[in-house]
């Protein structure tokens, strides 16, 4: 049977066991969810050995568990590691769904005329995770598998991966491989496949700004004492200037800029800034002056509130003067940037801003480093040759603005490259309400990744 006769006749049960994933709300950022994350782990163990993996494991950390399998079929051929993750985002806010977050269903949208599965970890990463399962159960009842693989799916992904480190330092004979494949990526359309090529770094602190020891009446104190709200959005705003560049001395000292010739390049990938705009409903773009918006989506460094909080929120009124503002603030970094260096930049300047009537604190987070796959490595060229075959058209190089810390940790710890060939869309909707993940989206992941190993393994036997 040929591997487009068996995508065919099993796409229904590829859906429906990818629904079966969906439907447990493997939230890693809640510990009320412990016990449907370890469920997922199982769930996930139990379709790699289905797909015939040997060796399959579910690996324990200090936090929560790493799935690995692993089929090796000659020592003399190339090995590809794949990584996803099969833990999720918090759903919320709940009450902006169309549907339940956690009953996956397929519904047709303009971008996805063919359909398009609704849920929380369609796109980010289950769909795109088991895209890999499934591309690797049909190598193997096709019997075309090329290469060795092993897989390394993990569980903290989406709270930083914060035990991953430590489990490549003490598996490093097991996780041995030539390259990384990783699909949690996205290309620009249906009809223009890319390969993401870099991705930024991040730094993620939270903020803490203390006045008064206890909330205060805001009419008798009032006009006295200081407000850690007002202060703190005085702080932040602080922290860009007109131009949109960010403050922070030192900030923009190690960035490598591109050259004129790379700028140009990455320009030949299209871009409509009406229909971008459109699709997210606001009036006009904003950022840093001298850069377009894919620009400043990708090769930029950026710093953005992702959550304020602080004083009463709730129904009706109570006037007070709050004694504590937090703020969550996550940089954005590029290439020539360090996650330690920066946020011990941030917490030196956001400290040195403050008023001497409030108190500041600075929590480090997480971070990660940015990362860049050149476009002449075989891996590189291998996922070129594979789009191209199945999507008609060669891939647009093409850097995205995300953040996969553990990309630059297989660099660092395990000495290898990663290839990030994800199929997903920026309208997907990952992190937000009504996430979703195309069908065509998800059976063309399925047909391309044999093609990876086939073309990798031509290559790298030459």
């Amino acid at each position: 049977m040929t591997q487009t006769n068996y995508i065919t006749q099993n796409k229904d049960r590829f859906i429906s066991e990818l629904f079966d994933l969906l439907r447990i709300p493997s939230i890693s950022a809640d510990n009320a969810f412990k016990a449907d994350v370890l469920k997922t782990a199982d769930l996930v163990a139990q379709f790699l050995q289905d797909a015939g993996a040997d060796g399959v494991e579910i690996c324990p950390t200090k936090g929560l568990p790493i799935v690995y399998g692993e089929k090796k079929i000659n020592p003399d051929l190339p090995t590809v590691l794949v990584y996803g993750h099969y833990d999720v985002q918090p759903p919320d806010p709940v009450d902006l769904w169309t549907t339940p977050p956690f009953q996956p269903e397929i519904r047709t949208t303009e971008i996805h005329p063919e359909g398009a599965i609704f849920a929380r970890g369609a796109c980010d990463d289950k769909g795109q995770m088991f895209m890999h399962l499934k591309a690797f159960e049909l190598m193997m009842k096709t019997d075309t598998l090329p290469c060795n693989v092993k897989f390394m799916i993990e569980g903290e992904e989406e709270v930083g991966s914060v035990n991953l480190d430590q489990f490549l330092k003490d598996n490093k004979e097991k996780l041995s491989a030539d390259v990384v494949l990783v699909s949690d990526t996205g290309i620009i359309a249906n009809d223009i496949p890319s390969i993401t090529v870099g991705l930024r770094g991040l730094s993620y602190c939270e903020v803490q700004v203390t006045g008064p020891n206890r909330d205060l009446h805001s009419g008798l104190y009032g006009g006295g004492v200081p407000n850690p709200i007002n202060i703190l959005c005085e702080m932040i705003a602080s922290l860009k200037d007109e131009d949109q560049r960010i403050t922070v001395k030192g900030f923009y000292d190690n960035v490598i800029e591109l050259s004129k010739e790379e700028r140009q390049a990455m320009a030949e990938a299209p871009f409509d800034q009406e229909a971008f705009k459109k699709s997210i409903d606001i009036n006009d773009v904003e950022g840093e002056r001298g850069y377009n918006v894919p620009e400043r989506m990708s090769i930029r460094p950026t710093l953005d509130v992702n959550g304020i909080w602080g004083g009463y929120t709730g129904e009706g009124a109570k006037t007070v003067i709050p004694s504590v503002a937090n703020a969550k603030i996550s940089m954005r970094l590029v290439p020539g940037q360090s996650p330690e260096e920066i946020t011990q930049l941030f917490q030196a300047h956001f400290e040195s801003i403050a008023p001497k009537s409030v108190k500041v604190k600075v929590n480090p987070l997480h971070g990660g480093q940015p990362a860049v796959t050149p476009i002449d490595h075989p891996a590189y060229k291998a996922a070129s040759a594979a789009m191209e075959e199945t999507f008609g058209k060669k891939p647009v190089p093409f850097r995205g603005g995300g953040s996969i810390p553990i990309v630059a940790a297989f660099e660092q710890i395990l000495g290898l490259k990663t290839v990030l060939m994800g199929f997903g869309l920026d309208s997907d909707a990952i992190h937000s309400p009504n996430e979703h993940y195309g069908v065509f989206n998800y059976l063309k992941g399925i047909e391309t990744i044999p093609l990876f190993y086939k073309h990798y393994t031509d290559l790298m036997s030459k």
